[in-house]
């Protein structure tokens, strides 16, 4: 049961743009609390111990996804975020020999050239929405560069991604046919990735240059089969896609609203890397996963049951206390790096380091390239979405 006063935690009662005052009323009151589907967690040491336990897990597939959608099943069954190990150590050992920290460094003067482009167009409109004319556009460029996909292929390539996230769940509810858009969606990218891999194993590409050719060569040792393969490169690309988009824009959301920190960055770049820790957890990109109990728990005092499912809320474990002093404080000085924005544990987001690199660079080069950006009078407007959390629409002055 919940604390007295305190109704059963819904998404639906959140408020979007700002959901940390009511994940404190929880946080302080009822940490553990139980829910209509099962336990929701606020604090940051239970939400950092089952995201580091064997005792929990992934528990497969989503349930919702429909019988009706082979492909996104087909598609979605190969995504690490949803394997257990020994599965999940094999397909991340893959793109761990693949993904490495290398190939990111390698990588960051192509983004930077990326992220120039996109603010040099923005600079030719007096007012622009950001998210769609750079925090969307901008990960999907570099995913779409790391992959090793052509140029000419890219403008399909978003639209397919796009229409691939129509499976998460804010969506889904805004579209009638969004399972059938994101089933299509992964069909046509299944075969995108199929051809890509025939066409460099049989020589039309050169095979260091990029993740798909490395991941190629990683498997001559870890042999996983194309299934996988192909549904990695998916992955990558929608979970290298959103997440970065809400942290590119609700990163520059903050700093707008905190004019000296936003001063401050600007006359000391090199304090970037430091701050974009510190925006991951003051206001996370994704606010809440979930994990099924695999065994009988305790945790606070209450009785997780072997088969209930648990839902951490980042958000609040991010903003809890007794981790971080002042934590509703924005504060680029502070040592963040023990925020659990890319999780904890064997499911550590893969892609980290290139999403610090695509903030830290998309960030410097918005606000070096565009000295007077600042907010239109037009309200921000949030994504019904407390998984993915980020604006929908976000209009800036540029000039």
């Amino acid at each position: 049961m919940s604390a007295p006063g305190l109704p059963p935690f819904r998404t639906a009662d959140v408020h979007v743009p700002d959901p940390y005052p009511l994940y404190r009323r929880y946080r302080e009151q009822d940490p553990v609390h139980r829910a209509a589907d099962g336990w929701v967690l606020f604090r940051h040491d239970d939400v950092a111990r089952v995201l580091t336990s064997r005792a929990y897990g992934r528990g497969g597939l989503p349930a919702r996804l429909p019988e009706q959608c082979p492909h996104l099943r087909r598609t979605t069954a190969n995504w690490m975020v949803f394997m257990d190990p020994p599965q999940h150590t094999r397909v991340r050992a893959l793109v761990a020999k693949s993904f490495t920290p290398r190939i990111v460094e390698g990588l960051r003067p192509r983004i930077r050239q990326l992220a120039s482009g996109l603010v040099a167009e923005l600079r030719t409109t007096p007012t622009a929405d950001l998210v769609d004319r750079f925090a969307a556009p901008f990960p999907i460029l570099v995913i779409s560069e790391l992959l090793g996909v052509r140029g000419q292929d890219r403008p399909w390539f978003r639209e397919r991604a796009v229409d691939l996230q129509q499976a998460t769940s804010s969506r889904v509810a805004r579209r009638a046919d969004a399972f059938a858009v994101a089933d299509a969606a992964a069909r046509e990218l299944d075969a995108y990735f199929r051809a890509e891999l025939a066409r460099r194993r049989a020589g039309q590409s050169r095979y260091d240059a990029d993740l798909i050719g490395a991941m190629l060569r990683a498997e001559e040792q870890l042999p996983l089969g194309d299934d996988a393969l192909v549904g990695t490169c998916i992955h990558l690309l929608t979970a290298g896609h959103e997440t970065t988009t809400n942290l590119v824009a609700k990163g520059l959301l903050a700093l707008l609203a905190h004019p000296a920190r936003l001063a401050e960055l600007r006359a000391r770049p090199e304090l970037m890397p430091g701050a974009v820790e510190e925006l991951v957890r003051y206001d996370s990109p994704v606010q809440m996963i979930s994990r099924w109990a695999y065994e009988d728990d305790v945790i606070g005092g209450r009785a997780i049951a072997k088969g209930d499912r648990t839902t951490l809320v980042l958000g609040s474990a991010n903003r809890d206390p007794a981790h971080f002093a002042f934590p509703d404080r924005l504060d680029i000085h502070r040592d963040a790096r023990r925020h659990s924005g890319f999780g904890m544990g064997v499911h550590y987001c893969v892609g980290a380091p290139l999403a610090r690199a695509e903030a830290e660079i998309g960030l410097l080069e918005l606000l070096r390239g565009l000295p007077r950006l600042a907010l239109s009078d037009e309200p921000v407007r949030y994504a019904d979405d407390l998984v993915f959390h980020g604006p929908s629409r976000m209009v800036v002055r540029t000039a």
